[in-house]
Parts: structure tokens; C-alpha cells; sequence
């Protein structure tokens, strides 16, 4: 039993850091398409764990909502966090490709996401759930799987939320500039310092039940039908 939750603790740590670090890389990646080198210069593209690693979003918030709930007598919480931003300059981004290529940058994680939690979605539905008969690296790379696909899929989920400084907003502040919303984009812009306060208000209060987890279980069930 001590095995099973200590594969449990590693599988999660080891499926965050490949959903985190990717997402990241992945912005860098769509931007240097674009002529911006600021993450290939800034060694940001790299997928050694500790250039991405942020105390706050990788390690403070993950484990808070991970052990929390098992400190209070619950099972163990829903697995959350993020990197440090890879740095992108816009600026080079739209100037090459314009308000589309911003917009594929701010997606680029988001559908990174989505991409592994389909795959990891189709290993799940074709290995079979494992028994005390199996081997114990057969169960950790089960277990790796299953936590790969849900944080993929949180991640997913919570990105494309507006919220200013993630995925979303930017998105949104980009379209609506093509669309020359201008409001909008400024809105979202003023809102950028109040970010953090609005995920943890999300994390903490009844609203995550309706903007996180139904949209979590509803991706969750289209993945694995």
C-alpha cells in the first residue's frame, strides 16, 4: 500500500512537470516560428525541469492542493500548478505574422495540452486496470498515465479560462485587437495585476465546481467515451 502511494505522489509530480514544462516550451516554440528568439536566448526551450520551475506555481500551490485535503481526511486534492512564463516578444511575433500568430502563441499550450491528454486517453482505454497480480512497474506507469491525462486536462481547462495573464485572456485581448475591440484588449490589459487573485479565488470558493470541474469531467468523459 505504501508502494501504490508513493507512485502516486511521484506519478503526479513526474505528469505535472511533463504538462507544465511543455505547455511552456510550446509558446516558444509557435513565437521563434515567428522570428522572436527571446526564449531560444533565454534558454527557455530547454526541457531541463529547473530553468521552468517556479517556487510559487510549480511547487508551493501543487502541493498545497495535493496534501491538504489528505492532512483533512480526504483523498488527495486535484493536482494544479504552472511554470514560469516563457518570454515572449509579441511585439516580433505580430510583426511577422500578425494578430494570427500571436494568437497561435497564446494557444500553443493549450493545445499542447490537449494533444498529450489524447494520447494519454487512448494508452488508458487500451491497458487494463492494474491488480496486485501485476508488476509494480507496470502499475507506476499506469498510474503515471491516468495523471497524465487529468492534469493535461486541468491544465487545458483552466487556460482557456479568461483570466487576465493566462492562455485565455491573452487570446482574447489579441482577437479583439484584430477584430479592433479595442475596449476589450484594455479591459483585460488593467485587469493583468489582479490575475493570481482571481485563480485563487477560483481554487478556494464554490466556483471552481462550475468553471473548473464540470468543464474537467465533461473533457474527461469525451476523452475516455
Amino acid at each position: 500500500m505504501e508502494s501504490i502511494d508513493l507512485f502516486k505522489i511521484v506519478g503526479a509530480i513526474l505528469a505535472l512537470l511533463v504538462a507544465i514544462i511543455g505547455h511552456e516550451i510550446m509558446h516558444g516554440l509557435i513565437a521563434y516560428k515567428y522570428g522572436d528568439i527571446t526564449a531560444k536566448d533565454a534558454g527557455r526551450l530547454s526541457i531541463n525541469p529547473i530553468v521552468h520551475i517556479d517556487l510559487f506555481g510549480s511547487i508551493i500551490v501543487p502541493s498545497m492542493m495535493y496534501f491538504i485535503p489528505m492532512l483533512l481526511g480526504a483523498e488527495s486534492g486535484l493536482l494544479f500548478g504552472w511554470a514560469k512564463p516563457v518570454p515572449v516578444n509579441m511585439r516580433t511575433v505580430i510583426n511577422s505574422g500578425g494578430y494570427n500568430a500571436a494568437m497561435q502563441v497564446d494557444l500553443a499550450g493549450i493545445f499542447y495540452n490537449l494533444v498529450v491528454a489524447t494520447v494519454a486517453s487512448i494508452a488508458i482505454m487500451s491497458m487494463s486496470s492494474p491488480t496486485s497480480a501485476d508488476s509494480l512497474s507496470y502499475i507506476f506507469l499506469y498510474i503515471f498515465i491516468t495523471q497524465l491525462l487529468l492534469i493535461n486536462v486541468v491544465l487545458a481547462v483552466f487556460n482557456i479560462l479568461p483570466i487576465p495573464q493566462f492562455d485565455g485572456a491573452n487570446f482574447l485581448i489579441h482577437l479583439s485587437l484584430k477584430l479592433k475591440i479595442n475596449p476589450i484588449a484594455e479591459f483585460f490589459m488593467k485587469a493583468e495585476p489582479y490575475g493570481m487573485i482571481i485563480v485563487l479565488v477560483i481554487l478556494i470558493t464554490p466556483i471552481k465546481e462550475y468553471v473548473l470541474f464540470m468543464p474537467i469531467q465533461m473533457l474527461l468523459k469525451a476523452l475516455l467515451s
